[in-house]
């Protein structure tokens, strides 16, 4: 059967099957259906990406994607075409009594593909602007369980986990409980928790003691107060015995999440992330946090190999999201394929708190597939 598609010549990074080689990927039916040298191009459209990394599609783990119906929401199409990512997750810019909107107006229209963590609070993210900031757990009364379920068993198409966020600016005197109402959520639909963690109270130690194999700790690399180390370097022993029983550990960058200092230590320590991603949203998408690729290429400052920090934004976020079709170039799985460049130079690369470090790459956007169709680029 001939191909729809056919990628031609790139560098192909695949990390869920050991793939790092120069060949050509072909798509047909919406799905990828070979990897190859010299493969068939009978018939295809053709695409010829020599000199560039195709890589299965980017999954961004944490994005605000809810544009025009939360303050902080950005153009997801846009942000795909920047960032070269196929899958954005959003994470609880919506709750039960704004999800229909979100649904209808932003993630049914897409392009590409966007799935959610829902917030367990009423409105989801609706205070969060650089003029006016409320956290959304500080009010027992938005905690909305009982209409958060229903929500999830009428959307489990593209709900894939619960949203919750703690900490003294999201939570403040409600402390650590809406993180027990989001766990009791997810522990009644079988979906994993996602939690933000901020300034204390309550400590990182607290929040990442009460998570379960499968949930996600987001903001893992963020500076003191609450980092993940403490003074010398060390990783806190709470977040070893989290990892060890299977909890993920998200960078979501964002505008005051990701520190030099901490990510160096945690490297030092042999803790690298689970997952990368860049928390973007619209008032850190013009910096630090930009978009993925520039989140990516920090940690290509940081000495991850390249086939790693694609791995953080491949596989294991499809693991993370309990969605093996994505994320891989497997025979038969979504055709979606992400083709970047590898700028070789000098890079500025700044953290939340204006620190500046120096990266000789930077991975850019080339082009596009999605369901096994050129989508974007040159």
């Amino acid at each position: 059967m001939s191909a729809d598609l056919v990628l031609k010549g790139g560098r192909v990074i695949d990390p869920s099957q050991g793939l790092d080689k120069i060949a050509d990927v072909a798509f047909e039916g919406g799905v990828v259906t070979a990897i190859g040298d010299g493969l068939d191009t009978a018939g295809a459209e053709v695409r010829d990406v020599t000199g560039k990394i195709v890589t299965p599609g980017i999954i961004d783990l944490h994005t605000h994607v809810y544009w025009g119906g939360t303050s902080l929401g950005v153009d997801p199409t846009m942000f795909a075409q920047d960032s070269a990512v196929t899958t954005m997750i959003d994470t609880g810019s919506a709750g039960p009594g704004n999800w229909p909107g979100f649904r209808k107006h932003v993630i049914e229209p897409a392009e590409p593909r966007i799935l959610a963590y829902l917030h367990v609070s009423f409105a989801g993210i609706y205070g969060f602007h650089t003029a006016l900031m409320v956290g959304e757990s500080h009010d027992w009364r938005l905690m909305a369980p009982r209409l958060a379920v229903e929500v999830i068993e009428a959307n489990r198409d593209v709900i894939i986990g619960v949203k919750v966020r703690i900490g003294r600016h999201a939570s403040g005197p409600s402390g650590i409980d809406p993180l027990i109402v989001a766990l009791d959520v997810a522990q009644e639909t079988g979906l994993p928790v996602m939690c933000h963690i901020d300034e204390p109270p309550p400590s990182y130690e607290a929040v990442v003691s009460m998570l379960r194999e499968g949930d996600v700790l987001t903001h893992c690399f963020r500076p003191f107060p609450n980092a993940p180390v403490d003074g010398k370097g060390n990783v806190k022993p709470e977040i070893l015995a989290a990892r060890d029983r299977g909890v993920y550990f998200d960078i979501g960058h964002g505008m005051g999440s990701f520190s030099w200092k901490t990510a160096k230590a945690m490297m030092a320590a042999g803790f690298p992330p689970d997952t990368i991603s860049s928390d973007v949203h619209a008032f850190c998408i013009d910096g630090p946090a930009y978009d993925q690729l520039v989140t990516m290429s920090k940690f290509l400052a940081l000495g991850m190999p390249l086939a790693e920090v694609i791995e953080r934004s491949t596989v294991v976020p499809a693991k993370a999201l309990q969605r093996p079709e994505l994320g891989h170039f497997g025979p038969g799985n979504v055709g979606d394929a992400s083709i970047l460049t590898l700028e070789e130079g000098s890079f500025p690369l700044a953290d939340v708190q204006g620190v500046v470090e120096t990266g000789t790459q930077k991975l850019k956007a080339a082009g596009v597939v999605l369901g096994g169709r050129w989508w974007h680029g040159s």
